[in-house]
């Protein structure tokens, strides 16, 4: 089967060097899903001064002229610019914590090379709708974007119909992916007012509707703890997300 040639958005995941000037990028893209491409020269300067690795930084969105050839497990790129130039993620110590957060989360999800146009779409608009966000709606995006991560993959806790902060007792149990008024017998559980935000997050549908949602960093940090051990309950080999310490650290 010969090489073909396609136009695809993609997302960078990570990159590794190779050689002295080249690079292979993990990518996922729109039409091919994960895909692995060898750059040559990224890292040298050119002409004018400067490398091209800046178009491979993790989350940048591009688009791009690919060969594709799927016997192969490394492709290349023809053509690549930027599909959306960001003005705030790769410059904002804060924005870019929460990027970070939600490629690694995306590369953990993501095992086989398949197509996925409802979930392109999603984390391209979730990175876009990032970078311009205020403050009060970037604190709760992390927890936003792995509670309706979890959706494509088949496992988003089952919401409540209607979440009070009047509830005695309300408990999000980890294991089940389930709220719920009744105790919860295993440690592996939020509740009270932890497990109230979880629930109005899980409600929300678009990041806009994240501002209405008031919750104070402590909150956010158990229900991130949390979804760490959700997803490492449902997806095999998940391990530990490295980015979850710095990311809890910078959280308002």
């Amino acid at each position: 089967m010969s090489d073909t040639l396609h136009h695809t958005k993609g997302i960078v995941l990570r990159t590794v060097k190779y050689g002295d000037t080249s690079l292979i990028a993990n990518i996922y893209t729109e039409l091919f899903g994960l895909q692995s491409y060898i750059l040559n020269g990224v890292r040298a300067a050119g002409k004018k001064g400067g490398s091209r690795i800046g178009f491979f930084q993790p989350g940048v969105l591009l688009d791009m002229e690919v060969y594709h050839n799927e016997l192969k497990q490394i492709n290349r790129i023809k053509e690549y610019k930027f599909s959306f130039i960001y003005k705030e993620i790769l410059n904002d110590v804060f924005k870019n914590g929460v990027a970070s957060y939600m490629v690694e989360l995306l590369a953990k999800c993501l095992k086989l090379p398949e197509a996925n146009y409802g979930l392109f779409g999603f984390v391209e608009d979730c990175f876009i709708a990032l970078d311009g966000c205020p403050d009060n709606i970037m604190a709760n995006f992390p927890i936003f974007f792995a509670v309706q991560l979890s959706h494509f993959f088949g496992f988003q806790p089952q919401g409540m119909a209607r979440v009070s902060q009047k509830e005695n007792e309300i408990f999000f149990d980890i294991e089940e992916g389930r709220f719920t008024s009744d105790p919860v017998y295993h440690h592996l559980y939020l509740e009270d007012q932890h497990a109230i935000v979880l629930a109005e997050l899980l409600q929300a549908r678009v990041p806009a509707e994240l501002a209405e949602i008031h919750a104070n960093a402590e909150s956010r940090r158990k229900i991130l703890d949390a979804m760490e051990i959700y997803y490492g309950l449902h997806l095999q080999d998940f391990g530990k997300m490295k980015t979850l310490p710095i990311l809890k650290e910078i959280l308002r």
